[in-house]
């Protein structure tokens, strides 16, 4: 059996370094907000080639945070890719702002610059774009589109780690960078756990306030806010594969490169373009007939995966909050899209063998 992925054998050549970062937290006697968490801060904000890192508990939190740092009004409007994981939607809802749907472009499957301005009124606020499976958007438009409107942008980059557009890094463009280290991406925690990275100071100094119950002084509390921070234990370990996220980006880039040479053109593939360094956090392919192509992979002992299989206005959740966006490009997306294995304990052997039985199809 092919896995989609195996955390267990993914994380195997970092478990040397892990038990003696283990052994070094358990032994300070610090658990909260201690030396791990301030120099992995430090080391991460020098690869996003930012001013500022605020570690906090997960990605999602990292959004909510990001959003909520900006104060709008309740019922502002946010701009938010229509094909989105639904953090990045949690995070516009419970700051009580708007989200509104933007279509992506069916080629890159981020959100589509050219959509954006129509979806602009009085309301709008912010952008949140989403990297998603680890293409950066397309920020050059989209910085232009929030500067002539005077609109802050927020980067989901829960899926982009290393990943570059024009050789700038994500998470280095806009006001706020929400990243996620859950287990599974490129530089993934053996836990939930997340950052912030902005450029601003008084952003830096207000995100790492409102993760610490609105605290800057102990028991006095300046602001509303919540109990979200990056674990010690686990910044000791995401300082430990921080070192290797850029030999995890080449080594999936590498197995990339077999699908996208190797796949027949009866899958459609991501596409590749000299403007962009992506990182493939997800290899997806779409096809008209997807649900049978997985079954007859699961058939062939290969696992995959959907991401995902229901847009954010068809959720039961959004019943109510996302009522009379129409999404017709994200509907095709979620409908034909699959994600082939392509993890950093695969080889180049077995997506050949998942090469060879999809061409059979």
């Amino acid at each position: 059996m092919i896995e989609y992925e195996n955390l267990l054998e993914l994380n195997k050549p970092f478990f040397e370094e892990y038990t003696s970062a283990f052994k070094s937290v358990l032994n300070s006697g610090w658990y909260i907000l201690g030396n791990e968490v301030k120099k992995f801060e430090n080391e991460y904000a020098n690869y996003c080639q930012s001013n500022y890192c605020v570690g906090v508990a997960n990605g999602l939190d990292a959004l909510f945070l990001s959003l909520k740092a900006l104060k709008l009004e309740k019922g502002d409007e946010v701009l938010v890719p229509s094909n989105t994981y639904i953090a990045t939607i949690l995070s516009i809802v419970q700051n009580n702002l708007k989200p509104i749907l933007v279509e992506p472009d069916i080629q890159t499957y981020n959100i589509d610059p050219n959509l954006i301005e129509r979806h602009i009124t009085s309301k709008t606020k912010a952008i949140m774009v989403v990297h998603l499976y680890g293409k950066v958007c397309e920020m050059d438009a989209i910085t232009a589109i929030a500067k002539k409107h005077n609109l802050k942008v927020i980067e989901d980059c829960a899926q982009s780690h290393g990943a570059k557009y024009k050789n700038q890094i994500s998470g280095s463009f806009g006001d706020f960078a929400a990243h996620s280290f859950y287990p599974t991406k490129n530089l993934g925690a053996l836990g939930d756990a997340g950052a912030v990275t902005t450029n601003n100071k008084e952003h830096e100094a207000l995100i790492r306030t409102l993760r610490n119950y609105g605290s800057e002084v102990r028991y006095y509390n300046k602001e509303v806010g919540v109990n979200s921070r990056l674990d010690e234990l686990q910044a000791a370990f995401l300082r430990i594969k921080l070192k290797k996220v850029d030999q995890i980006n080449e080594h999936k880039r590498s197995l990339a490169s077999i699908y996208l040479s190797e796949l027949k053109d009866d899958f459609i593939k991501p596409q590749v373009h000299e403007d962009y360094f992506d990182v493939y956090h997800i290899f997806n392919i779409r096809h008209s007939k997807r649900d049978s192509l997985k079954e007859y992979l699961i058939q062939n002992q290969i696992k995959t995966e959907i991401h995902y299989p229901v847009a954010p206005n068809k959720q039961q959740a959004m019943v109510g909050i996302l009522d009379n966006q129409s999404t017709p490009i994200a509907n095709e997306i979620h409908q034909t899209t699959l994600s082939l294995p392509i993890s950093f304990c695969h080889t180049k052997d077995d997506i050949y063998k998942v090469v060879e039985i999809m061409n059979a199809f």
